[in-house]
C-alpha cells in the first residue's frame, strides 16, 4: 500500500512536470508565430507604402502613405501642437496646423517637429501666409493609445483627434498629412511604423529559442525522474531492513 501511494504521488509529480514544461512549449511556439506573423504585415505595409499613389487634393479618401498635393491657405490661429514628441533625443512638439484648399475643403497638416524641452511654455511657430502648395504622406486615423487625463491642455494634443478642432464642415477626411515640401515644412520626424521587419523576425526566434529549451529541460527532466525513481518513504526503508 505504502509502495502504491508513493508511485502515486511520483506520477503525479511526474504528470505537473510535465504539465509546467509544456505549457512553456506552448507559449514559446505562439508567441514565436504571433512575431512571425507581424514581420509578414510589416513587410507587406512596408510595400504597400512604398507603391501608395500619388494624388492630388483627393475627392475620396486616400489609403495610408499615399502621397497627397495640396494648395491652400494655412488657418494660422487654429495651430495646435502634439505634446511630447521625440526626436533625435530631443523633446518638443509636432505643429498641427488645418489648411483650406482651393476648393473649400479642409486638410490638416502635420507640419514637423519643434524642439521645446521640458518647459511647458505654450509652443509658437511661424506660419506663412497666402497660398501654398504642399505635399506629404497621408496617415488614416485609427486607434490611438489610451488616454490617462483630458486630451487637450491650451494649444497641446496628447494625440492628434480631429474632433480638436471645432471646424464647420469638418475635415476633408479622417485622417492627416505628414508634410514633406512645401512652406511652413518643420523637420520631420514621423514613420509610418516603429519595429522594422527584422526585429518582429528576432523576436520570433528568441520565442521559439524558449521553446527548445523548454521542450529540452522537460525531456532531460523526465528521463532522470524516471531513472532515478521516487525516494523511499522512512516506512519502506525500515521494511527492507
Amino acid at each position: 500500500m505504502t509502495r502504491f501511494s508513493t508511485r502515486a504521488r511520483s506520477s503525479r509529480r511526474l504528470m505537473v512536470w510535465f504539465g509546467f514544461w509544456a505549457c512553456l512549449v506552448i507559449l514559446g511556439l505562439g508567441l514565436g508565430l504571433w512575431q512571425w506573423e507581424r514581420a509578414a504585415d510589416k513587410r507587406d505595409l512596408l510595400a504597400r507604402f512604398e507603391s501608395a499613389p500619388r494624388l492630388v487634393a483627393p475627392e475620396s479618401a486616400p489609403p495610408g502613405g499615399a502621397r497627397i498635393t495640396v494648395t491652400g491657405e494655412y488657418l494660422q490661429d487654429e495651430t495646435l501642437f502634439l505634446d511630447n514628441r521625440i526626436h533625435g533625443e530631443r523633446l518638443g512638439v509636432a505643429a498641427l496646423t488645418p489648411l483650406r484648399g482651393e476648393d473649400g475643403r479642409l486638410w490638416l497638416v502635420e507640419r514637423g517637429f519643434m524642439p521645446m524641452g521640458p518647459s511647458r511654455e505654450t509652443p509658437r511657430v511661424s506660419t506663412p501666409t497666402g497660398q501654398v502648395t504642399l505635399q506629404g504622406r497621408w496617415q488614416m486615423a485609427g486607434e490611438s493609445a489610451p488616454l490617462f487625463g483630458p486630451n487637450r491642455e491650451g494649444k497641446r494634443l496628447q494625440r492628434i483627434d480631429l474632433g480638436a478642432w471645432d471646424m464647420p464642415g469638418g475635415f476633408a477626411h479622417d485622417g492627416w498629412l505628414h508634410l514633406e515640401t512645401g512652406k511652413g515644412h518643420l523637420t520631420s520626424w514621423w514613420r509610418p511604423n516603429v519595429l522594422p521587419p527584422s526585429r518582429h523576425i528576432g523576436y520570433a526566434v528568441q520565442w521559439w529559442g524558449l521553446a527548445i529549451t523548454a521542450l529540452v529541460v522537460m525531456v532531460v527532466g523526465a528521463r532522470r525522474w524516471r531513472r532515478d525513481g521516487p525516494e523511499p518513504s522512512p516506512e519502506t526503508k525500515e521494511t527492507r531492513r
